[in-house]
């Protein structure tokens, strides 16, 4: 796993906001970010999601496919679709 410190991680996700972006940079996993955030008992940022997830049921509900959201902000198909049910 990286080394990254608990303050680190902090700062990190001011910048990058997502597990997925602080892997990228280190050449790891969400997963293992998912980790660290758990060991150093750091919460995730949610804030962005609120924002993130009501652009993405606007755009689907304009016509937009799931995949070309999906590929348009860089997260999964079935995470789009998470989040569409979810928010339907």
């Amino acid at each position: 796993m990286a080394r990254i410190t608990k303050e680190e991680l902090v700062k990190l996700q001011k910048t990058y906001k997502t597990d997925a972006a602080i892997g990228k940079l280190f050449g790891i996993s969400r997963q293992a970010v998912h980790q660290l955030r758990v060991k150093f008992a750091v919460k995730a940022n949610r804030e962005k999601n609120v924002e993130r997830d009501k652009k993405i049921v606007a755009a689907y509900k304009k016509g937009k496919t799931g995949i070309d959201i999906a590929n348009d902000l860089d997260l999964s198909i079935s995470q789009v679709y998470r989040i569409i049910k979810k928010l339907s």
